[in-house]
């Protein structure tokens, strides 16, 4: 900053990226370097606190006041359905009821454009109506800005640029349809999107004080009194939300640290790693985070990262003028635009390719029902332009007084490869089977029309997405070979050997591929895969299944729950037999059995209980024996399995008469437990359940004798059953 002695900041409310960090630049400069510089920040919305503090306590000097009055009318009920027919309507009636000219707010050129039919179907023809946003020509916005010609009105759709910065002549009646468009950056994706939200209360009042500049006026706010209330106080500020690399490439140039720097907000840290981890795959950063040779032409460039990075491969390939062209047509907004309308309106073809005939032919219409908007066209040359003067590009693809390129084919094949250079973690390749729908390198899936010319295509570079939804939208993009993915991202591709469970065919699949991130570029059958690899795959497959996948005999499903019972009784020193803690601990137990399984009929084969007992210290196969047996023998001889489904009380189901004689309830775990006895008739069915045998001999007893002996008259049923001899079986014939 030599020779400058005073930096000024001004419309700072809107707090954009550029302004956030030439202040904390600025800033960093006087600190070191100009104590002397003065540093001015202007607003008429931004608190001005936070920034007087930030900039080290610095004056405040406020002007206050609007030029002149504004008058403010709300709505008596909440706005439904669509903004624009709304809209219209309040126009037609603030025409009807105030002087001058009315300044309406929309979102976005859609939303203005069909309110300008609406409009032009309703309003006498004295009564000009004018767009106004940025894409348009310059001379269609200078015609909203100039004053209507005397005995005529005008109407301004507009959108937020309208906000601040402009002064629409004769304007004196503001209508604002309450919502604003802004782009949200997500790190996860890599895309920005625009989304269409509530306007806040300070973008609110900017739109409002347009009625007040030249003379009193009148603002129409279409939401009631109560919604205003719930409004955002401001927009957040640019910083927390936009892509970070142009800031991340701009600070490694500077060699400053942003924990270094003085920030009003400073950037979240995971968008910074983002930004960086980008500027690295574009070659802008070295493996330490330090600005490289290339890094630092990019910034010389003065455009996004992203193109900067095209513009000078580009030109290292021998095809700068047409990257220069693509680069401009990236920056700015798309030179195609649909020419239907309704519900037959199909957004124009995605192909990069035609953007550029259109821009260097300078035709009318690329396909049927697509128009090439002019003023875009002239701005993107322009942009082409200068990007060519600044690269010395100009020997390679200069215009004449036309506007078309003395090559008009130099370079054009190579619009793909140009443009995945810019976005390499868009490459996209063609889902098998399917038309239109891809998977990005970064692992996300995109979809083009499947109408669109480009939509069998097997890789395309793709430019510009619509984040939204599970798949996004392609936008804009270009077709390349695989041949030249492979020159490409050559050093990027990496071989891997892939052994993994395909839930689909029910068995491990080992292949060896060849990947670039999320993309297979090819692969090939894998005859001797490492066995524990395999082995680690098969349980993969028991988690996807779940424990069902193994075959669960009675005697594995015994001793799973003998297993559950000791952890139940005794804690960690017995295993964890629930669903959780055998899938979790598969490669433990089961791992050692799986051998040369490759399969879910293999899984079904093999035996669980074999293996967790297998995994079983042997001290605690002894313990498990002497604790939990699996049977108890009765005083009839009779080895009865024992039942450890709820390892809280287990369960012996014995028959009455096998019992007799048995004056204690039989025990487990060493004697700590009592079984829980579920005493039987002959026909096994339950006739009492008790973990107190003796008290049922004393008692219970008596009664079960008197239902039963009836029924089952060929089984004993003795009056003292303590000195009665057990038996399995019914009584002797003669004894009947």
């Amino acid at each position: 900053l030599e020779g400058v002695g005073l930096v000024i900041f001004d419309e700072f409310h809107e707090r954009s990226l550029q302004a956030d960090v030439g202040l904390a630049l600025a800033l960093h400069v006087r600190s070191l370097f100009r104590p002397d510089l003065r540093i001015l920040v202007m607003s008429a919305t931004l608190e001005a606190e936070p920034v007087a503090s930030l900039l080290g306590g610095a004056e405040v000097v406020r002007a206050g006041g609007e030029p002149y009055p504004v008058e403010t009318v709300w709505r008596d009920r909440p706005l439904e359905g669509w903004v624009e027919p709304v809209v219209a309507a309040t126009v037609r009636a603030a025409l009807a009821e105030h002087e001058g000219d009315v300044l309406a707010f929309l979102p976005g050129a859609a939303e203005i454009r069909r309110t300008e039919e609406l409009l032009a179907e309703a309003l006498p023809p004295e009564v000009d109506v004018v767009a106004l946003f940025g894409m348009l020509p310059r001379e269609v916005q200078d015609r909203a800005l100039r004053p209507s010609l005397p005995g005529r009105r005008k109407v301004v759709v507009a959108s937020a640029i309208a906000e601040s910065s402009l002064t629409i002549q004769g304007v004196r009646v503001v209508v604002d349809g309450g919502l604003q468009r802004i782009p949200r950056f997500s790190p996860g994706t890599g895309m920005t999107r625009l989304e269409t939200v509530r306007v806040t209360r300070d973008a609110a009042d900017q739109r409002r004080g347009r009625a007040g500049r030249t003379a009193p006026g009148v603002c129409y706010r279409l939401w009631t009194r109560g919604e205003e209330a719930g409004l955002v106080p401001a927009r957040a500020p640019e910083i927390r939300e936009a892509d970070l690399a142009p800031l991340a490439l701009d600070l490694a140039v500077f060699g400053a640290d942003p924990g270094q720097l003085r920030w009003l907000d400073p950037p979240a840290p995971a968008a910074l790693a983002h930004a960086r981890e980008l500027l690295g795959a574009l070659g802008a950063l070295g493996s330490e985070g330090a600005v490289t040779p290339h890094g630092r032409r990019m910034a010389e460039v003065g455009i996004h990262p992203r193109l900067a990075h095209l513009v000078l491969r580009g030109a290292e390939m021998g095809a700068a003028a047409v990257a220069c062209d693509l680069a401009a047509l990236l920056e700015e907004r798309d030179v195609l635009r649909s020419g239907g309308g309704g519900s037959g309106w199909t957004p124009p073809p995605v192909d990069l390719g035609l953007r550029l005939e259109a821009l260097r032919e300078g035709r009318g219409g690329v396909a049927p029902g697509v128009e090439v908007d002019r003023g875009v066209v002239a701005r993107v040359r322009q942009q082409a332009d200068a990007l060519r003067r600044r690269l010395g590009a100009a020997g390679a693809g200069r215009r004449g007084a036309v506007g078309r390129s003395e090559e008009p084919g130099l370079g054009m094949e190579q619009v793909g490869v140009l443009t995945g250079l810019a976005y390499p973690e868009r490459l996209a390749r063609l889902r098998e089977g399917s038309r239109g729908r891809y998977l990005l390198r970064n692992g996300r899936g995109v979809v083009v029309d499947p109408s669109d010319p480009l939509a069998g295509e097997g890789w395309l570079a793709v430019a510009e997405v619509d984040a939204g939804g599970k798949d996004g939208r392609v936008i804009t993009a270009a077709a390349l070979t695989r041949d030249e993915v492979e020159r490409l991202f050559g050093d990027e591709i990496r071989s891997v050997m892939e052994v993994a469970w395909d839930d689909v065919v029910g068995r491990v699949q080992a292949r060896s591929v060849r990947r670039l991130g999320a993309l297979t570029l090819a692969e090939a059958a894998l005859a001797n895969p490492d066995p524990a690899v395999v082995a680690g795959a098969l349980c993969d497959g028991v988690r996807a299944r779940g424990l069902g996948a193994l075959r669960w005999s009675r005697e594995a499903t015994q001793l799973r729950e003998r297993l559950g019972f000791l952890r139940a009784l005794e804690g960690g020193l017995w295993p964890d037999v629930s669903d959780e803690g055998l899938l979790t601990s598969l490669e433990r137990w089961l791992g050692p059995f799986l051998g040369s399984a490759r399969s879910a009929d293999d899984l079904a084969r093999l035996d669980p209980g074999e293996a967790m007992l297998a995994s079983l210290p042997w001290e605690l196969r002894g313990a498990l024996e002497r604790l939990a047996p699996t049977h108890v023998e009765v005083p009839s001889g009779s080895r009865i399995a024992v039942d450890y489904g709820d390892p809280a009380a287990p369960v012996l189901a014995v028959r009455l008469q096998e019992v007799f004689g048995l004056t204690e309830t039989p025990r487990v775990a060493g004697g700590r437990v009592p079984l829980t006895l579920h005493l039987l008739s002959p026909a096994h069915r339950p006739v009492q359940v008790t973990r107190d045998l003796a008290s049922f001999w004393r008692g219970a007893y008596f009664d079960v004798r008197k239902d039963l002996r009836a029924r089952y008259p060929k089984h004993p049923w003795p009056e003292d059953p303590l000195t009665a001899t057990p038996t399995r079986r019914a009584k002797p014939r003669k004894e009947r």
